[in-house]
């Protein structure tokens, strides 16, 4: 079975002040992006750079791609790219470089965003930001590739959706 993690980075949701909505909102584009059947491995932890780096070692043992959301904005908690470069083995600063261009679009704040991604053994680590609405526009932009980068790292090969997500695989 597919297993797929997503992390939602937030002090306040994490001590159940309010809803995570973020975590949700990926779960539920996932599974209109994807036709292969996936599970879910989700997690809710605190703007804590020590805390997330280790539930993303965890996670990622098991998961071919893990998406985080918040904690990728100038605030001095914000600490999810940082935890991101601890862990990764490479880092593929393509994704962040097309997210913050896409954001651009839409507020002209984007350019605060520090939002990345890299991989740890066969593991694609996404940092998306922590709003509903920028989840979707985000993750719309990357999402094309990003089967194909589970390929090259010995992942499963991921079916999309094609009505809903053209994923780009070259000949």
């Amino acid at each position: 079975m597919i297993k797929i993690g997503v992390i939602n980075v937030s002090d306040r949701a994490s001590a159940g002040i309010y809803e995570d909505i973020p975590g949700k909102a990926v779960v539920e584009l996932l599974k209109e992006y994807l036709e292969s059947d996936f599970e879910v491995v989700y997690a809710v932890v605190p703007d804590e750079q020590d805390q997330l780096e280790a539930k993303m070692i965890a996670m990622s043992e098991e998961v071919c791609l893990l998406v985080t959301t918040g904690g990728t904005g100038p605030a001095l908690r914000d600490v999810t790219p940082e935890a991101t470069e601890s862990v990764c083995q490479k880092m593929m600063p393509g994704f962040g470089e097309l997210m913050r261009s896409v954001s651009l679009q839409y507020v002209p704040t984007a350019i605060l965003s520090r939002q990345t991604a890299g991989i740890r053994n066969q593991t694609l680590i996404l940092n998306l930001p922590g709003k509903p609405k920028a989840i979707r526009q985000c993750l719309e932009a990357v999402f094309p590739a990003i089967p194909y980068c589970i390929d090259l790292i010995g992942g499963p090969f991921l079916v999309c959706r094609e009505e809903n997500m053209k994923a780009f695989r070259p000949n």
